[in-house]
């Protein structure tokens, strides 16, 4: 009786099978050799990475080098404002003095130049850090500048004309310290009517 063993050993071969010395089937089309890369395109890439990177850094750079600009200039404006208040009294001090009040006294006369000295110190030393007096009389009323304190009915100015200075206003470079208080001229009233009776005819 044949067994299994004997049926395997006498079986015809796989015609499929490869033969000894015969070259392997080529293989399909998924294990083909892939594509060639295209090295332009990744160097266009690359290239246009490194652009957007350098671009990026000098956008930062530029920024960081004006907030340190605006940093510096702006640095002192709130102690510049504190020392507003000391121009407004020396101001008040030498507008209080009536004319002549110096005349034949001369203790006076070194006080009032010493506290005018002390003014244009003082206005050199805000000149000197940019900040700069505004001084809006004669000019259109700016709410950007300017606080309206009251309107003056006069026919010498058009209607919004800054006609009085109550307190000077500054500002720091591009900055507003303090808004100037001024009055503002508006049209005068109109005169009422003649209301009087027709006198009556003879």
């Amino acid at each position: 009786m044949t067994n299994e063993t004997d049926r395997a050993e006498t079986a015809p071969p796989d015609p499929e099978e490869a033969r000894p010395g015969e070259a392997a089937a080529p293989a399909d089309d998924a294990s083909e050799a892939p594509a060639e890369r295209d090295y332009e395109a990744e160097l266009a890439a690359l290239n246009d990475r490194l652009l957007r990177t350098l671009a990026e850094s000098e956008n930062q750079r530029r920024r960081h080098r004006r907030e340190r600009e605006e940093t510096a200039r702006y640095a002192i404006a709130g102690f510049a404002r504190d020392m507003l208040g000391v121009a407004d009294n020396l101001r008040r001090a030498l507008e209080a003095l009536p004319d002549g009040a110096a005349e034949g006294d001369e203790a006076l006369k070194s006080a009032i130049d010493g506290v005018a000295l002390t003014e244009r110190e003082l206005e050199g030393a805000f000149a000197r850090h940019g900040v700069e007096k505004i001084d809006p009389e004669g000019r259109k009323f700016d709410h950007n500048l300017h606080e309206a304190m009251f309107e003056l009915p006069t026919a010498d100015a058009a209607p919004g004309t800054v006609v009085q200075v109550v307190e000077a206003g500054y500002v720091i470079g591009d900055r507003l310290l303090r808004a100037a208080r001024v009055g503002i001229a508006k049209a005068p009233p109109e005169p009422p009517p003649d209301t009087a009776p027709d006198a009556p005819e003879a």
